[in-house]
């Protein structure tokens, strides 16, 4: 099945109801189910007539918008396949991207048409389009809405693939992940059932793909006021402004873009009363977050949610959930408690291998590879939404395994489950510290540091033998009290303290130390 015709099946139920609202210079522009049906349909003939169909891959670089939705729902009903890179991760990326696989077409931003000036990838690809205004050696992709449409949805296989995107590639080549049709149907369901997603309910949109899984559910999907490539420096007032003229009722973002519309909520004395349930995750969601995001909006249930480009969503659990002695245990150094797994995956923890290849198993022998309640190790999954492989398996033997003959997923995270059957995470397997003073996980003392009074930001690493915590203060709090950190966390035995202005954060969601960077920082 088409992925897209899922949406042309909402089109058909839903006509005249709203499916996405944005607002360009402040001005609301509301879109249908039925227009962008409609709109998608001209595109597709748009892209038929140039040339571009089944198993094509079209390049996209641009924000979020109703026009990018019209042009990917487009390539999808032609048959053809989506790609997604980061240009900021640098020219030598993108160059390496393209030639993993060569798109035929290069869709976006008149911005992003400038890095045809450094990258001959980009340069390569033979059909160019602008979303926006025009640009040289490009088609103004506005040219759709004189199209004739195409009516058709082209047919595809379960596993013809449907969206690619690419790792850093910091380590070497990038590796492509593919979601392919069969991929996204299973993950639509669960998003929707793990989001609760119904007809009519109106969400404030942050992630691509939950705005591809609204459609699919015919949820209006309100985009954010904002430039969401840097969630955690986005300006408060314009989303506070759509928040308060189009009432949504849910959200799923990451922590540094909901830390900040909470604070600015909770400073203006106003609260985001319209909410009913906030999700959050991509980066670790600390319970100080938890925390703000309540007193924010009081009548949301607010649900710190854990997965990974891999397999989203994996565990969840709400903070009214969370007891009185969960809080205790996670400053007390049991790491970060995640919740129970969804119903929809098979979670494990294999005995700390990472960096090693593994299995294959049979299913007695990955139970008794696998950690007993309370012991850390490596969390592996499985599940009709994890990916089962890479592009050309690049990366395969990195991060799978079979289980009779069932393909797994290792997410190269630490952990355990507890006696209740819940995740705790500990952070990733290759930051564990083992020592002379034994092993130590970065949650457990981060999480556990995040409790003291003015400590924004923590982070734990071992360097020339020794355990160092940086910290990262809260603005205005003060100053962090070294002595206090020291009792508290003297089970970590902790060799240095160091107080920095900033503690870095990866790009794409602000909100994950960036180790690498930081070690840099700290040389």
């Amino acid at each position: 099945m088409n992925i897209a015709q899922l949406l042309r099946e909402q089109a058909s139920r839903l006509g005249d109801a709203v499916a996405i609202i944005e607002s360009p210079r402040g001005a609301a522009r509301r879109t249908t189910f039925a227009e962008l049906d409609e709109s998608v349909a001209r595109a597709a003939g748009l892209l038929h007539n140039a040339g571009l169909g089944q198993g094509d891959i079209a390049l996209f670089l641009s924000t979020m918008s109703t026009e990018l939705y019209v042009a990917l729902l487009a390539v999808l009903r032609t048959g053809g396949v989506a790609m997604f890179l980061d240009p900021s991760a640098g020219m030598r990326h993108v160059d390496q991207c393209c030639s993993i696989r060569e798109p035929r077409a290069f869709i976006a931003t008149p911005k992003a048409h400038l890095l045809r000036l450094a990258s001959g990838g980009l340069r390569r690809i033979p059909t160019k389009f602008a979303l926006g205004a025009s640009v040289p050696g490009a088609m103004p992709f506005r040219e759709w809405k004189r199209a004739t449409p195409l009516q058709e949805i082209a047919p595809c296989d379960a596993d013809t693939p449907a969206l690619i995107t690419f790792t850093s590639g910091s380590t070497g080549l990038p590796k492509a992940a593919v979601r392919t049709h069969r991929f996204l149907v299973s993950q639509h369901k669960v998003l929707e059932r793990s989001l609760g997603l119904r007809a009519g309910q109106i969400d404030l949109t942050t992630l691509p793909v939950f705005l591809l899984a609204n459609l699919a559910s015919g949820v209006t999907s309100i985009i954010p006021d904002c430039d969401l490539r840097r969630p955690g420096f986005v300006k408060p007032g314009p989303l506070l402004r759509q928040i308060e003229e189009f009432s949504p009722e849910s959200t799923a973002a990451s922590p540094a873009f909901l830390e900040i519309i909470a604070s600015a909520a909770v400073k203006s004395g106003k609260r985001l009363e319209s909410f009913r349930r906030i999700f959050t995750g991509g980066a670790p969601v600390f319970p100080g977050l938890l925390d703000l995001l309540a007193e924010a909006a009081p009548q949301a249930e607010i649900v710190a949610v854990y997965g990974s480009t891999e397999a989203e969503p994996i565990a969840e659990i709400s903070r009214d959930s969370i007891s009185v002695e969960d809080r205790q245990a996670m400053t007390a150094g049991s790491g970060l408690l995640a919740g129970r797994p969804i119903p929809q995956i098979d979670l494990g923890v294999l005995r700390h291998q990472w960096g090693k290849p593994v299995g294959p198993f049979t299913s007695a022998e990955f139970q008794n590879a696998c950690m007993p309640p309370a012991h850390p190790g490596e969390i592996v999954v499985h599940g009709d939404h994890v990916m089962r492989g890479y592009l050309d398996g690049r990366g395969d033997e990195e991060t799978k395994f079979e289980v009779d003959g069932e393909r797994w997923h290792r997410t190269a995270d630490s952990g355990y489950m507890d006696e209740q059957g819940r995740v705790w995470l500990l952070g990733r397997c290759a930051a564990r510290i083992a020592d002379r003073h034994g092993e130590l996980y970065p949650f457990a003392v981060e999480v556990a540091a995040l409790n003291s009074k003015g400590v924004r930001r923590a982070a734990l690493l071992a360097r020339d033998g020794r355990r160092l915590l940086a910290l990262e203060p809260k603005p205005g709090a003060g100053a962090i009290s070294e002595e206090s950190l020291k009792r508290n966390l003297g089970w970590a035995k902790i060799d240095e303290f160091r107080i920095l202005k900033r503690i870095p954060v990866d790009k794409r969601h602000n909100a994950k130390v960036d180790y690498p960077a930081l070690k840099k920082i700290l040389r």
